[in-house]
């Protein structure tokens, strides 16, 4: 099993929500971010037309299949729970930083309160409960979604990408984020 995100860029206003209510949960300290929102422009999906548009991408952790995070991690702090995501024992955090480096999409922060590295863990606290993680339910777009991923290729078709045009080719760590770009 390989739970992720499905993000629906067509529908994103970018209106970071999600980001702020993951900041709020997880009382991030400034410039620390789990979930950030990044603005951009695209050109036209058409080559009859040279306008671009702007479209906006909520990032986080991916989750990834072979997260380059967790194989330069000194101490195992980074390691891939049983459920597939991507965790860390901020105990075992020694602050050299190379979880942030190696991470081709810039997921990690570096927490200068306490000399961590800090990440997503796609609210492993809520999902205990049975609930979303908090990005998820505070979109009101309904563009963010957690799951099995295989549930999701099923639920929104399998036709999403792992890559557009501001991130890494996915096949650096197979990323568990289906985005629609559609």
């Amino acid at each position: 099993m390989a739970l992720g995100f499905y993000f629906d860029m067509k529908r994103c206003v970018g209106c970071k929500v999600c980001q702020v209510a993951c900041k709020d949960k997880n009382n991030l300290a400034e410039g620390v971010f789990f979930r950030r929102v990044i603005s951009f422009y695209a050109l036209a999906e058409s080559e009859e037309s040279d306008v671009s548009s702007l479209r906006n991408y909520s990032a986080a952790c991916n989750h990834c299949e072979n997260p380059a995070c967790v194989s330069v991690c000194p101490t195992g702090a980074i390691y891939k729970s049983d459920d597939g995501t991507v965790m860390q024992n901020r105990n075992r955090c020694i602050g050299c930083g190379a979880c942030i480096w190696s991470c081709p999409y810039g997921a990690l922060s570096f927490s200068p309160l306490d000399g961590t590295s800090h990440k997503c863990d796609a609210c492993a606290d809520l999902r205990a409960k049975g609930e979303n993680p908090v990005c998820v339910d505070a979109c009101f777009t309904h563009c963010l979604q957690f799951g099995d991923i295989d549930e999701l290729k099923k639920e929104f078709g399998d036709d999403m990408t792992q890559e557009i045009a501001i991130l890494p080719d996915a096949g650096q760590t197979n990323p568990s984020i289906l985005i629609n770009n559609r």
